[in-house]
């Protein structure tokens, strides 16, 4: 056997063993912050009084949050620290509505699987219908506040679904409307996190409203029915809805 040969055989043997540990290492990282994030879950609905406010007007509203509302997934490569829904396609047959929908708790749906829905619809081939569920991105949470600023993000998103008749997937209004509320509520605009970010400056004034068109924006931009006038939707909504501030009596920030 030659040299060239055996190096062969050794780099072969040294390369798997580096893929597996890299495997082994990523699913100790994957469990680990699963573990972490579904801490922060529970301490969030034990402990932090928004969240438990936003579950208790959901029940008052009529909607009881199943056990499993929010969980903790695998985002793979998306940047964003949460969602809420699950688009789900409905197969209207003679036996009654059949519902498919992406039930991997490994992973969120990829904005590539709802691209494709959403092609479908509007090619009339499929309807389509947001099922509620929340989910964080486990592995981009960066502490406990971040997660539980997501978690009251998403029940503004549910609250919004509980009280209208929104439709986020058609109506671009309604997506840009309770992403503002969402955006405006949750802290996640607040002036100290802006500052921490790099985004604040010297404008203080006005840094709120600022932050919350710029997040909301991207937030619509995710739609591919509304990504061409994201910047126009929001504009649309946003004297209105930032001044909504249900379920609270006033900004949860000022209380």
């Amino acid at each position: 056997m030659s040299s060239d040969s055996k190096d062969n055989r050794v780099d072969s043997a040294a390369i798997a063993a580096a893929t597996a540990e890299a495997k082994r290492k990523a699913e100790e990282k994957s469990a680990k912050d699963k573990e972490t994030c579904e801490k922060y879950v529970k301490n969030g609905l034990n402990r932090n009084v928004t969240v438990q406010f936003l579950y208790e007007r959901l029940l008052l509203l009529g909607c009881r949050p199943p056990d499993n509302l929010i969980r903790c997934l695998d985002c793979k490569d998306s940047q964003r620290g949460g969602g809420f829904g699950a688009v789900e396609e409905i197969d209207v047959a003679a036996t009654g509505d059949k519902k498919k929908v992406n039930k991997d708790d490994s992973c969120a749906q990829t904005k590539k699987e709802i691209d494709a829905l959403l092609a479908k619809q509007k090619d009339g081939g499929a309807k389509l219908k947001l099922v509620p569920e929340i989910y964080l991105c486990q592995q981009h949470l960066r502490s406990e506040t971040h997660a539980q600023e997501a978690m009251v993000h998403e029940l503004i998103h549910a609250v919004d679904m509980c009280r209208t008749k929104m439709d986020p997937i058609k109506n671009c209004i309604h997506l840009a409307c309770t992403e503002i509320r969402a955006e405006n509520l949750s802290g996640e605009c607040h002036w100290l996190r802006e500052l921490q970010s790099g985004r604040l400056g010297t404008n203080f004034v006005g840094h709120g409203a600022e932050c919350v068109k710029r997040r909301a924006q991207l937030s619509v931009k995710a739609n591919p029915n509304c990504a061409d006038k994201a910047a126009e939707y929001v504009d649309a909504a946003f004297e209105r809805c930032y001044k909504d501030t249900f379920p609270f009596d006033r900004h949860p920030n000022l209380r």
